[in-house]
């Protein structure tokens, strides 16, 4: 099985400040264009023709044709600043956190922004509910997950997570929140309903991203300090496996992506300037793409 022809990688650049435009099924770069002050997390609008691409170092988001691989506009975020997690709800808004300002930003299909405070600090990755109403802020230096009602504008709880929690995913339809920590090898496992933490499983060193596949059935962390994925039942939590990507803590495997029908996965290797596509049935490594300099924020556009 081969990636679609029309396919299109994109790669965030965070040291040189451009994003790459690849043709999936060649690998081969097609463009490379200017973004803010390094660009991390991409998000693919809800039609699949736009990419959004934050810009940590400054307080802004672009946004790009992709099919034109054309700036089309920036959104200012201020006062909400440093924005990391990014996400294209289905209905148009786009969700950012914005860690300088221990705050998410939340974009209106008309552009403007509002804000919702967190009051945490190292607000950096984000996950939201099917409903596209509740979201869940992973805050790095407070050791918690905010829960945020996005429709009501305000923050219902914080919880207690401990560590350093960073990558953290949805699972069995909202129900379940899985949570990686930067400190300690292990995801930890909450009921959403409850606010409760119910499983705890171990990982290699260590999570830095979680991701659910799009179809519901696999949850799979990005082990920074291993140059590993693990590979979970999301239904069961079992680990079903580990797959070696460089084996190497070198590489700086940070940012994971499912393709859109959960067979491919990518890893972006920020430490060489790769990203490894890996097939999720065998683990294998099929071949590593090349990008910019220190790629992390990964998206697909169809």
């Amino acid at each position: 099985m081969t990636p679609a022809a029309a396919e299109t990688l994109l790669v965030g650049n965070k040291s040189e400040d451009t994003l790459s435009v690849i043709a999936l099924a060649s690998g081969e770069e097609i463009a490379r264009l200017p973004t803010g002050k390094m660009p991390h997390e991409i998000a693919i609008s809800p039609d699949g023709k736009q990419a959004a691409v934050v810009a940590y170092g400054g307080t802004t988001i672009d946004i790009f044709d992709v099919a034109a691989r054309t700036k089309l506009k920036t959104i200012d975020l201020s006062p909400n600043q440093r924005p990391h997690g990014l996400l294209w709800l289905s209905d148009g808004r786009l969700v950012a956190t914005t860690e300088g300002s221990e705050s998410i930003a939340v974009v209106a299909p008309d552009g403007t922004v509002a804000s919702i405070s967190t009051g945490q600090k190292g607000s950096h990755m984000v996950a939201v509910a099917p409903d596209n109403r509740t979201a869940y802020v992973a805050n790095i230096g407070s050791g918690t997950v905010s829960v945020l009602d996005l429709q009501d504008g305000k923050k219902l709880r914080d919880l207690t997570i401990g560590g350093k929690p960073e990558g953290l995913a949805l699972a069995k339809g909202g129900r379940e929140l899985w949570v990686g920590d930067l400190d300690a090898p292990r995801v930890s496992v909450w009921d959403t309903a409850k606010s409760e933490k119910i499983a705890e499983q171990p990982v290699d060193p260590v999570a830095i991203r979680v991701l659910a596949s799009p179809d519901g059935k696999l949850i799979a962390t990005s082990n920074i300090a291993s140059g590993t994925i693990s590979l979970f039942d999301a239904e069961t939590r079992v680990l079903l496996r580990t797959i070696k990507v460089s084996g190497d803590a070198a590489a700086g495997q940070v940012t994971l992506l499912f393709s859109s029908d959960s067979t491919r996965l990518y890893a972006a290797e920020t430490g060489h300037d790769k990203i490894a596509e890996i097939d999720v049935a065998s683990g294998a490594v099929l071949r590593r793409i090349g990008a910019g300099k220190n790629g992390d924020g990964l998206a697909i556009a169809p």
